[in-house]
């Protein structure tokens, strides 16, 4: 069985939650704090311990960067009640690694990490248009777990579990468990694969495949890797950003062992994501021959800017990571509120174009169900 860390979703332990003036130990510390101080924590962990010390509540997140409760909202006001009036676990919960809490300016509500981490009350407003499954992964679903949109390559959700919880995510209504992303549910799609000799790249996703412990996910590996006509295998993480720590020599090792050729396509947003220890670990990837790719979403408040946006991609660069795709905000219930317009957005396309080589500058596309490919947003207008 995939063994996946707990992060949040119904089910899991819950962290303890703050009362105003109420100290709170941080995890691996020992020492009381309402605030949250780097200093005190012990940084010299592997990441299944940085996924257990999580912070799991909105509550205890705003508390941690020294925001007010009238700033912006708990926790619990984003749950429905049961019968006796109490508050439900909402449907996305919070869950933030320290690593990540860590590059967030404390205090400052307009961080442009924290936005895309604290849940406020604008997810609870619907809009036209905003729906479940905005890029139609349930009609491709080709086997269990496996979606088949693109020619020639598919994509396995390896894993439900995350090491972060994005409020912008399109996954983050997805039904993880119907949709069979477990490794007991892993040989239909590797079946698929086997029988479909025009699929030669394998993308693994989730969730975060990255989620899954070493042994069962090599085991995945191998499994994928002994199949012949699969060329290519592809990992979309976010991992690597939010807990470095996950990227280890033995993963290294592992990865240039295998016949296929390993593709890394991770997902930063704003260039405050990669501190050291992040380019650090990114930087074992890209030194062990593996391609390294960025990917990220144009949201409001984050990156909607020409500066955030240079600053990000000459940051990748510099540091031998290809920058990929720049999405339009796919248009998931909840998220309106970081939509940024695409007029917007080819603006900012045509500034960074003046001031950054061919190759620093990402395609910006936009997914629309039942398309054979990515849509450059340029087509739209």
């Amino acid at each position: 069985m995939s063994q996946t860390l707990p992060n949040g979703r119904p089910g899991t332990q819950p962290a303890k939650i703050l009362t105003p003036g109420s100290n709170f130990v941080l995890p691996g510390s020992g020492h009381p704090s309402t605030l949250f101080d780097q200093n005190r924590v012990d940084w010299d962990v592997d990441w299944l311990a940085a996924i257990r010390r999580s912070v799991r509540f909105t509550d205890q997140l705003r508390q941690l960067v020294g925001l007010p409760p009238e700033i912006l909202v708990g926790e619990s006001s984003l749950g429905e009640q049961d019968e006796r009036g109490g508050k439900l676990a909402p449907v996305f919960p919070t869950f933030v690694p320290l690593e990540f809490l860590r590059r967030i300016r404390l205090g400052d509500p307009n961080d442009p990490l924290l936005r895309q981490v604290l849940p406020t009350a604008a997810e609870q407003t619907h809009h036209d248009g905003f729906v479940s499954d905005p890029v139609g992964d349930l009609d491709a679903m080709a086997a269990s777990g496996l979606i088949h949109k693109y020619d020639g390559r598919v994509l396995l959700i390896a894993s439900a579990a995350c090491a972060v919880h994005c409020r912008y995510c399109f996954r983050r209504e997805f039904p993880y468990i119907d949709a069979g992303s477990r490794s007991e549910n892993w040989n239909p799609a590797i079946r698929y694969i086997e029988l479909n000799e025009d699929v030669r790249e394998v993308i693994l996703s989730g969730g975060d495949p990255l989620t899954i412990v070493d042994d069962p996910l090599f085991d995945l590996l191998e499994r994928i890797d002994s199949i012949q006509h699969v060329k290519r295998i592809r990992f979309h993480t976010r991992l690597p950003i939010v807990i470095p720590q996950r990227i280890t020599a033995n993963l290294c090792k592992k990865l240039r062992l295998l016949r296929a050729n390993v593709w890394f396509v991770v997902h930063a947003n704003h260039a405050n994501e990669l501190d050291q220890d992040c380019l650090d670990r990114l930087g074992m990837l890209v030194d062990s021959g593996i391609p390294v790719l960025n990917q990220a979403v144009l949201l409001r408040g984050v990156n909607d800017d020409e500066d955030s946006l240079v600053d990000l991609l000459l940051k990748l660069v510099d540091h031998k990571i290809q920058p990929y795709y720049l999405h339009q905000l796919d248009r998931v219930r909840g998220t309106k509120h970081f939509e940024v317009s695409i007029e917007k957005g080819l603006s900012l396309m045509h500034q960074i174009r003046q001031r950054l080589p061919g190759y620093a500058v990402p395609t910006y596309v936009t997914e629309q169900a039942g398309q054979s490919s990515k849509t450059p947003t340029i087509e739209l207008r």
